[in-house]
């Protein structure tokens, strides 16, 4: 039986996958109105401030920074920082919001390589039907997020085609979210580094303002998103998610962290007024499936 703070950390990494369902619709509105590169510096600056300003009351203060392993700090840190400036850029850039939704397809990659980097390098145990298990995943991410149910090659193909650089940011920013969740926990830092690592990703992207100007069109729905953006989204998600990484049943939160294209789907639809395809509940469907199959197969370090 998983103790009392296992089991905590694995909520707050499921609470992580329902905050993070909401993101890409707040991005994608914020950088109409401020740009995109302005959004995510606003998002990520305050969001550091924020995090290390609350870490500075905590017992030990700031002080506890300098224990975490260099490796910890610099290997996390830069895969941190690569994953949210790729994924926010991707949200950002994509031509329509429509397409924002088929963007989103790629980036949600990362659960089903959480789950397959966690074989090699957390020395987690597979068994035969994690292949399948993932293929019914990635097939249910397929028919979430694309829309209108307009699955084809040619059509996937003629996005990728006159949007690429989305896709290529979202892909990078998959493969580096999936390697971040799983060194987190390899390299054992007690206590995370994500407020650190959330201030040096605005620090990173803050120049890049001075190359891609927004429109910069302040209203009060603007400030109310970017609050929202800042601490739910920015900072508590990654937050929780870091200490599910460390200390929680890391199978299990990748496992569910499946439904996310859906609940993102949904959320993104009803935000944005895009309406999804009729493939939306097969979907359901296939993630669920997936997912099942997915924590069936895995087991952390060989355990039951």
């Amino acid at each position: 039986m998983p103790d009392r703070g296992t089991s905590r950390a694995t909520t707050l990494g499921i609470l992580a996958i329902l905050l993070w369902s909401s993101s890409v619709a707040f991005i994608r509105t914020l950088s109409e109105k401020l740009g995109p590169v302005s959004t995510i510096a606003w998002a990520y600056l305050l969001g550091g401030v924020v995090s290390l300003a609350a870490a500075a009351l905590t017992p030990g203060g700031l002080s506890r920074f300098r224990r975490l392993p260099r490796s910890y700090l610099w290997g996390c840190g830069s895969l941190f920082v690569v994953y949210s400036t790729c994924y926010c850029l991707a949200v950002g850039l994509a031509a329509s919001r429509l397409q924002v939704i088929t963007v989103g397809l790629v980036n949600y990659l990362w659960p089903s390589l959480t789950l397959l980097l966690g074989v090699p390098l957390l020395g987690h145990r597979a068994r035969w039907y994690l292949v399948p298990g993932m293929l019914l995943a990635s097939a249910g991410m397929v028919l979430a997020t694309v829309p209108q149910g307009t699955l084809s090659v040619p059509v996937l193909w003629a996005n990728v085609v006159e949007n690429a650089w989305p896709y290529a940011l979202a892909l990078v920013g998959a493969v580096a979210w999936a390697l971040y969740s799983n060194l987190a926990r390899r390299l054992g830092a007690e206590d995370g580094g994500v407020p650190l690592f959330i201030l040096a990703s605005g620090l990173v992207i803050l120049p890049l303002r001075f190359f891609f100007p927004g429109p910069g069109r302040w209203d009060a729905r603007v400030i109310g998103e970017l609050l929202y953006l800042v601490l739910f989204v920015t900072l508590a998600a990654y937050v929780f998610w870091d200490h599910a990484m460390r200390k929680g049943n890391i199978v299990l939160v990748a496992a569910l962290s499946y439904f996310t294209p859906l609940l993102s789907t949904a959320f993104s639809a009803a935000y944005l007024g895009v309406a999804p395809g009729p493939f939306v509940w097969v979907a359901c469907g296939l993630l669920i499936l997936g997912a099942f199959l997915c924590r069936l197969a895995v087991r952390e370090n060989g355990s039951v």
